[in-house]
Formats: structure tokens, sequence, C-alpha cells
């Protein structure tokens, strides 16, 4: 199953710099890297990224990401995918651009 991580443009850069990252300022005040699967991510965009245009979509294969990913509730008591370790280049699958559109973002064909 893929998940999802959204990323500003400047995040993404410095985490393929670096080649790997602990995520976005969120996820450090939090202590584990945020995700969301298909049926969520478009959700999250919208609310915690509503009037941003310049992000980047990137999928992992959750299986693949090993003990340290914990399903937790969330918002409304769904489960969410959360990290408990960084993130390597190595974990992803794929990035693409996710532009801000008239009526929200618009996502890559075939997340869901």
């Amino acid at each position: 199953m893929l998940i999802y991580k959204i990323l500003r443009r400047p995040e993404w850069d410095a985490f393929r710099a670096a080649g790997e990252t602990a995520g976005a300022p969120v996820d450090l005040a939090d202590g584990f890297v945020h995700f969301s699967t298909a049926a969520q991510v478009a959700d999250t965009a919208a609310r915690y990224f509503g009037t941003e245009s310049d992000l980047v979509l990137v999928a992992f294969r959750s299986d693949a990401l090993g003990p340290a990913l914990k399903w937790e509730p969330s918002r409304g008591g769904d489960l969410f995918p959360h990290l408990y370790r960084s993130l390597q280049m190595s974990d992803v699958v794929w990035d693409k651009s996710l532009p801000l559109g008239a009526t929200g973002h618009i996502f890559p064909e075939g997340v869901w």
C-alpha cells in the first residue's frame, strides 16, 4: 500500500540534498513523520496546505518502512500512518508536483 507525505518545495529539496529528513516542522514538533493514505491525502492537503502551491507529493510503500511505522488514531478516530524514524531517500517510491488549482490541489493520476 502506498502512503503519502506532502512537503513544501524547500523541504523536499533539503531532503533530496541530505538524503534523509526527520520531516517538516510539524513532524519535528510531534516526534514522528506524518503520512496520509490515498483516502486521507486530499483532506490533509486542503486542511494543512490549503493556500500553498509549491508542494511535492511523495509516495512510500508502507510495508517497506518497517516496524517504525505505526497506525495511530487522529482526526475523527481515523488511523493515520506515523513513522518513528527519519525518512531516507531510498524509502521514496516516487515524487510529483502537487499544484494548487482553482478548486484545490491537483493530484497526480492514480493516487486513488
